[in-house]
């Protein structure tokens, strides 16, 4: 039995934490393109982001602030320019909105984390940027209606605003995390084009709220994939203001645990959804190894499975087409018997099992079709190598996700 409760409500579900949004104007002109979170109180902050080598300037900015361990108190977010392979302008322009920012709210600009989407290479208008600060600051509000329209101001090719949240109790008090991210393009393990904000009043030390998070994104965001592309902008962000009251957890102890499986599941789940609402897609496509020699192993044939661009095609089509699983699994550089491997398709519509020690059973297309025509499905491979297991999250490939693509820019 789970440890924690789902709650409605995202990033403002936490004591403490508010938010807003405007109309800036940057790219999108009929649309809120900006979102600000605030909290009353100082932040302890843990944070990841891209690998990618190009790296835009917001993150530099954050990991920065990350590295730096001082309070956290606000990030501004901006949709529509992504302020990356901006130069030194760019750069400035960072520090520019924290000052602002800083000013509006009377708070440290040292205090404000940065973080931009959309377009690349373009410069960052600040002076709608600093009119929208000063719009946001005065609107700032605690509730779940603030945190769902900021949830939406942040979005850019998604298609739903995308929240989640959870409450526990640790020392007596009761503790939530909350959270809301966007993504749907340029997603790919290994951090993706998303944006993840996540609030908790919880009492944590710093060192331990670096670790939970760091840890848990190898199994949640980093076992995502949209399109193979690893953006320039990916962040996830960690903020706890202690405002709960529980006692402080300082020790890897059983309040330790029960804030880490709370803090996966707001994390798997707003993860799943960036997958399950990716450019164009049709269906969430999962994908479950189970028997592999190593947990490595195991991530590695799950990746490469969700990002094969021919069973991504297949499962669009709702073909049960297994060879190209098969296929994506014997290119991933692990070494299995394919003689061993066992394979199911799964979904709302029922279960079947495809193939039993590499050889196709005698299963009814048509059933088959059935299951692949849900909008969430899911691929088991069993390949009997040992007790390990590990599950990634993509989605179909669609004639719409070139069509978005082909003209993003304009």
């Amino acid at each position: 039995m789970e440890q924690f409760q789902v709650i409605s409500g995202g990033v403002t579900a936490a004591k403490g934490f508010q938010a807003a949004f405007t109309a800036a104007e940057i790219k999108y002109k009929d649309r809120p393109d900006m979102a600000m979170i605030y909290s009353e109180e100082n932040c302890r902050l843990a944070g990841t982001f891209t690998t990618n080598v190009v790296k835009a300037a917001p993150v530099l900015w954050d990991k920065a602030l990350v590295e730096g361990g001082k309070p956290a108190r606000a990030v501004v977010i901006n949709a529509g320019i992504a302020n990356a392979c901006t130069g030194k302008e760019g750069m400035d322009y960072c520090g520019q909105t924290a000052k602002c920012c800083g000013e509006a709210l009377k708070i440290p600009e040292d205090s404000v984390l940065v973080a931009s989407t959309g377009v690349i290479g373009m410069q960052l208008p600040m002076d709608r940027i600093c009119s929208g600060i000063r719009a946001m600051a005065p609107k700032l509000a605690p509730g779940p209606e603030s945190g769902a329209e900021a949830a939406k101001a942040i979005m850019t090719t998604d298609t739903k605003p995308k929240e989640a949240a959870v409450s526990l109790q640790l020392g007596g008090k009761t503790v939530t995390i909350g959270g809301m991210c966007k993504g749907s393009g340029m997603i790919h393990p290994n951090m993706c084009t998303m944006l993840s904000f996540i609030t908790t009043d919880a009492a944590i030390s710093r060192e331990l709220l670096l670790k939970a998070l760091r840890e848990d994104v190898e199994d949640t965001y980093n076992m995502i994939s949209v399109d193979g592309d690893t953006s320039t902008n990916d962040t996830v962000l960690l903020l706890a203001n202690g405002m709960a009251g529980n006692p402080e957890i300082c020790q890897e102890n059983e309040d330790y645990e029960a804030f880490c499986k709370a803090l996966h599941y707001v994390n798997e789940t707003l993860a799943k959804k960036i997958a399950g609402d990716g450019e164009g897609c049709t269906a969430l496509f999962e994908v479950q190894i189970k028997g592999a020699a190593t947990k490595e192993e195991a991530k590695i044939l799950a990746k490469s499975v969700i990002t094969s661009n021919l069973t991504k095609a297949a499962i669009f089509g709702h073909d049960a087409n297994w060879g190209r699983i098969l296929c994506a699994m014997g290119y991933s550089g692990v070494q299995f018997d394919p003689e061993k491997v066992d394979l199911y398709f799964e979904s709302a519509a029922g279960s079947m099992q495809i193939i039993e020690n590499g050889v196709a059973l005698d299963y009814g297309e048509e059933e088959a079709t059935k299951i692949l025509s849900c909008p969430e499905v899911t691929a088991i491979a069993d390949v009997k190598m040992g007790q390990e297991t590990a599950t990634a999250w993509g989605c179909d490939l669609t004639f719409d996700y070139v069509k978005i693509n082909a003209d993003y820019r304009s």
